[in-house]
């Protein structure tokens, strides 16, 4: 049975009392939600403070980003997982679309920060997505597929037992677009037998699929009756405490 994960990816936005505000005010709206995993992605800055305020609650803390290794050394800016995993972390996200479109990630990139997260003990969740151009083409599930193979290539059963796939089509973003149900459903569908051809049967069966691009209350209970959904990676919807609570109870 695959447990639902609600996840909040507050992006670049709220200074660090405002991530903390915004988390304690989610803690009690949601403190009844068994039926889903409920996550928030706050700024580097927050990452603490918010893991501390939510320390023994249902709603864990996840990094936006990861550097490729563990390892100490001299990497100016960058910010290695084990370091995100002593601040209170659980998550990463790996691979959003900003990051592969203004920060040049490639599927390589992906594939080096996903074992370094899973390494130092967090889970990843992973994102694939196509563009506008690449859908109208035809070329979506290519795309896809291209990025779940590269991404999670040389991962043990036990490695992929940690990590959770985010479908994000890039062209529904903070654009107020949203793929419909059964488009979602047919690309989820997709992931899963890719992950089953490159994975095995077992690990494409368990793994959970999160639909991101524009996820609002008013259209979370239809996307979470499609059956290879697994709940979803919510971006502006998040950063309000109260609208993220609907979203988190969307049964």
């Amino acid at each position: 049975m695959r447990k639902p994960i609600i996840a909040g990816n507050w992006k670049m936005y709220k200074l660090y009392g405002e991530a903390v505000d915004t988390a304690l005010a989610l803690k009690p709206l949601v403190a009844n939600a068994n039926h889903c995993e409920v996550i928030i992605a706050p700024v580097f800055t927050a990452l603490r403070a918010v893991s501390d305020r939510l320390e023994g609650s249902n709603v864990s803390v996840a990094a936006q980003d990861c550097a490729t290794q563990n390892a100490f050394g001299a990497l100016t800016g960058e910010v290695a997982p084990i370091m995100l995993k002593d601040a209170g972390c659980k998550y990463c996200i790996i691979g959003h679309s900003e990051r592969r479109q203004f920060f040049g990630e490639s599927d390589a990139t992906v594939n080096l920060k996903a074992k370094a997260a899973l390494e130092a003990g967090l889970k990843a969740i992973v994102c694939v997505g196509e563009s506008l151009s690449e859908r109208e083409s035809g070329n979506a599930e290519n795309v896809v597929r291209g990025q779940l193979s590269a991404g999670l290539s040389g991962l043990t059963v036990d490695e992929m037992s940690r990590i959770i796939i985010a479908y994000e089509p890039v062209w529904a973003i903070g654009t107020g677009k949203t793929a419909t149900p059964a488009q979602a459903q047919e690309m989820h569908s997709h992931i899963r037998d890719v992950v089953g051809k490159d994975h095995g049967s077992d690990v494409a069966a368990s793994v959970r699929i999160l639909y991101g691009g524009s996820v609002k209350p008013e259209n979370i209970a239809e996307l979470m009756d499609q059956p290879d959904l697994d709940g979803a990676l919510v971006g502006g919807a998040s950063l309000d405490a109260e609208s993220f609570a609907k979203i988190v109870s969307y049964k």
